[in-house]
Order: structure tokens, then sequence, then C-alpha cells
């Protein structure tokens, strides 16, 4: 049975103290929350998250990761240096990565390889854009994706991370998919896995990643192929987020 994940993704967010006070009452609330929780936080604040997480219920990781141990890649953040704060989590191939800073297919596979190594779970981000759901081409470019994961590291790799549906004309602009639009692309993930290997399919959590809130999460982690969500916006406010840690 699987279990549902709410992880949070900050963006670029946060300062010291409002991550104090969102993180106490994250935990404040945490006794009502019947779901696996994980907060992705901005690298410089990673520390700070450790030390407020530390010995709770409540796992933290990074909103990306170099594909790279070490190097001259500036600005950059690798397996290693994540590993020395005991984070957990690593998403990979989040659609602004993609479409704000050109991040290819191959280089999402390969960041999705180098979480593994390191023993972090990648939380692999796959969806479409407005104009490619019009076009009737949400399954060719999710499976496109998916596929350059698969090539790279085999499919039982999947059962090593988390993969987050999210589509681009949903994050931010207050639209959701509907359950049911939701739930028909989470199934065919599921069974485009399943082809290849049916206990990869059941075992791997599939989130939904387009503006969840309180008010729409109950149905959505209804749907029997969504295990959760990818939470953006509504993971900045500690009574939002619990809201939906409620709603799984």
């Amino acid at each position: 049975m699987r279990k549902t994940l709410v992880a949070g993704n900050w963006k670029l967010n946060g300062s010291k103290e409002s991550i104090k006070e969102l993180l106490n009452g994250v935990l404040a609330g945490m006794s009502e929350a019947k779901t696996e929780v994980a907060v992705c936080a901005p690298y410089i604040y990673i520390p700070l998250v450790q030390e407020l997480l530390s010995g709770t219920d409540v796992a933290y990781g990074s909103e990306s990761i170099s594909e790279h141990d070490s190097g001259a890649f500036t600005g950059e953040i690798s397996g290693p240096m994540l590993n020395d704060f005991d984070c957990e989590y690593a998403i990979v191939g989040h659609s602004e990565r993609r479409t704000l800073f050109a991040e290819k297919d191959e280089d999402t596979a390969n960041k999705f390889a180098a979480a593994r190594k390191h023993g972090l779970k990648p939380i692999l981000c796959v969806g479409e854009l407005l104009e490619e759901r019009e076009q009737g081409i949400t399954e060719e470019v999710v499976a496109r994706q998916l596929d350059a994961v698969i090539e790279l590291e085999g499919v039982e790799a999947l059962a090593d991370g988390v993969i987050a549906y999210e589509p681009v004309w949903a994050i931010g602009t207050g639209m959701t998919a509907s359950p049911q639009q939701a739930q028909d692309v989470h199934a065919f993930i599921r069974g485009k896995i399943a082809a290849l290997n049916a206990d990869v399919a059941e075992k791997v959590q599939i989130l939904y990643g387009g503006s969840v809130n309180g008010g729409n999460a109950d149905e959505l982690f209804a749907m029997a192929d969504i295990d959760g969500g990818l939470i953006g916006g509504a993971s900045l406010k500690a009574e939002d987020f619990l809201a939906i840690c409620k709603a799984g």
C-alpha cells in the first residue's frame, strides 16, 4: 500500500525568520497529519531546516542537484554536499528548471542518477505546457520525459524515487487540472511503468503538482493513482500546508 506524500517546494522564497515561523507551525500541527511530509528548501537555508527538523517526522531536501560531484560549476550544489546536511530528497526536472534554465530531458536524467548515487530520493517532475495539452500530446511529452530516465538508469531506478506530474499550465496560475484530468495522466504514468515492471509501478509514489490547496486536496488525493502532492505557494504558510497534509 503506497503512502501519501506531501512535499513542499519553497522555490525562491524564505528568510531565517519566516522559515522558523513556518516550520514551527507545521510541527505544531503535525499530530493531525497522516501523510509523509517533506520540504525542499533553497540551498542556503538547508542547514537551518536541518536544525529545526532534526529528530522530527518531517523530511527535507533540496530544490535541485548537480549531476557533478565537484568541480568548476559555479552556483551548483552536489549530492555529497547535500549528504553533509542529511537531506533525504532532491527535486529534479522541475518545469521552472526546464523552461527558465533550459534544462533538457538528458540533464534531468543525469540529475536523477546523481541523486540516487548519493542515496537521495529524486522527485522527478514531468508535465506538459498548455500548448502541448491543447495539441493533445500530453502523454507523448510525459512519456519522453520518463524515457530519458528509464533509458539511463533502468525502470527499476524509479522505485528509488518519486514522480511528480505537474501540468505546467497549472503551476502558480490558480488553474488546476480537474481530479479526473490529473488521474488520467497519473494512470498513464503508472501504466507505462507497469508495462516494463509491475512491481515498480505498484510501489512508486506519483504526486500531483499543480496549484494544490486545502480546498481541492481531498478530491485529488482520493484518486486511485494520485499519491500526494508537490506543493508550491501553499507550502509557504503553515496553515495552508497543514490543510493539505491533513487531506492526505
